[in-house]
């Protein structure tokens, strides 16, 4: 079993992720016209098997294991080129296992050497950071010499470069930050890396601070390594960035926007005025059936807010935001990762890459906001609505609509993806969000 290994970040980026808390794009929907299209991709695929990959059996059992038989597409396209070796960029819809892709790639590759770190993997969040740290935990089940190590803000940086030295993690996880301040402090030598991976990269690159974080990391590592890039929103604009890092890289994307919408996810909106929304969130959670749901709000007071009023009316919910410490918060994620809780009231701090599979509603509470400081909104809203329904599974999202700017972003959300949403009717039959057992 993988050996995680708990990090922290410099004291600049606990600012960072507050300011990332309220930008999260997020991802979609059923889209008329594009689910023949949605269905052949998907279903395409499955005469070829994770077998057919020649990865490890160590690697094939732990896969076996988390209940994959399949690969999905982007693990189909990615894996067996990454798997040799070469670079990588990545764009594909959220909960098609992006994150299975480099995973497995480094995992496959990786040949242990005591003290020396060979894959370096870099993320936006501490979330984001704990969440790869326990895929590799899962994949490298069966390969015991293989250690992994978590490094993110929030922690004593001694107890982590205790750690790196003491007991080498082979796989580093985190933010960049932290992972800066460890290099720079001797802690975590470079010069070994072999694999040099971003998540959710357009978010890490964006941010000047953390590119300059990023670049000078990068430049600390050896020439002859593999770099690979992920995420499931990635601009024309940024494109050019990620590949100044790579070598001739395999570049995947979903050239057409609206294929980035995910099969299986119903979407509808709710208009009413903002002092109709408790009421209404009081009677779809009695009144629809579900696993877990996730409800989006747009700052830290309505999150707390909400929440209070839930747990007040008896519902199990707990919350998740910025102003929470990293302990508390890693509580709240496990806690409803593990099912201990049914509601989870969030900011868009889980509005990317956060993947909890028993997720089969998404209710944005508060529509995503476009401006400066939280990106597009558009965008936000397909990661967000990417909670539910992930790996071709089914699922709901329902989305308050109560000003002129509400409607404007699901507007612009329909035309950009080629998505119909319609309002929430009386009645939403179960069977349309919920995988039959």
């Amino acid at each position: 079993m993988a050996d995680p290994v708990n990090g922290a970040a410099n004291p600049t980026e606990e600012d960072e992720l507050v300011d990332y808390e309220e930008d999260q794009p997020e991802e979609a929907v059923q889209a008329k016209g594009t689910e023949t299209v949605a269905k052949k991709g998907y279903v395409g695929i499955h005469s070829t098997g994770f077998k057919d990959f020649l990865l490890k059996p160590e690697l094939l059992r732990s896969i076996v294991d988390c209940g994959f038989e399949h690969p999905s597409e982007v693990q189909h396209e990615c894996i067996p080129q990454a798997i040799l070796g070469m670079d990588v960029i990545c764009q594909a819809k959220s909960g098609m296992g992006k994150t299975a892709v480099f995973v497995l790639s480094v995992l496959q590759q990786l040949e242990p050497v005591d003290k020396e770190v060979a894959a370096l993997i870099i993320c936006h969040t501490r979330e984001l950071a704990y969440q790869i740290c326990h895929e590799f935990e899962r994949f490298s089940t069966y390969m015991p010499n293989v250690r992994v190590g978590n490094f993110f803000g929030g922690l004593p940086i001694k107890t982590q470069i205790e750690q790196l030295k003491s007991n080498t993690p082979h796989a580093v996880v985190g933010t960049p930050g932290r992972l800066k301040q460890l290099a720079k402090q001797g802690a975590l030598n470079l010069k070994t890396i072999r694999h040099f991976i971003i998540d959710e990269c357009d978010k890490v690159l964006e941010n000047i601070d953390m590119r300059a974080d990023v670049q000078d990391i990068f430049k600390q590592t050896p020439h002859d390594k593999q770099v690979m890039m992920f995420s499931a929103t990635l601009s024309q604009e940024i494109r050019p960035i990620c590949k100044k890092f790579m070598t001739d890289p395999m570049e995947i994307y979903v050239d057409d926007e609206t294929k980035l919408t995910l099969h299986g996810l119903v979407q509808h909106y709710v208009m009413l005025n903002e002092e109709e929304k408790n009421r209404k969130l009081n009677d779809l959670l009695d009144a629809l059936d579900f696993n877990q749901v996730v409800i989006f709000v747009k700052s830290v007071a309505r999150a707390k807010e909400l929440n209070k009023l839930l747990v007040e009316c008896n519902f199990p919910s707990i919350c998740i935001h910025s102003a929470q410490k990293q302990d508390e918060r890693l509580k709240v994620y496990k806690a409803f990762k593990e099912g201990q809780k049914r509601i989870l009231v969030a900011t868009d701090l889980v509005g990317r890459g956060i993947d909890i599979e028993r997720v089969n509603i998404v209710i944005n509470y508060d529509m995503p906001e476009t401006d400066e400081r939280h990106g597009n909104g558009a965008d936000t809203y397909l990661h967000r609505v990417g909670r539910a329904g992930r790996f071709g599974t089914k699922g709901l999202a329902i989305t308050f609509v109560a000003s002129e700017q509400d409607s404007a972003v699901l507007n612009q959300v329909q035309e950009r993806f080629d998505v119909d949403i319609k309002p929430l009717p009386e009645n939403v039959e179960p069977s349309t969000y919920m995988n039959v057992a």
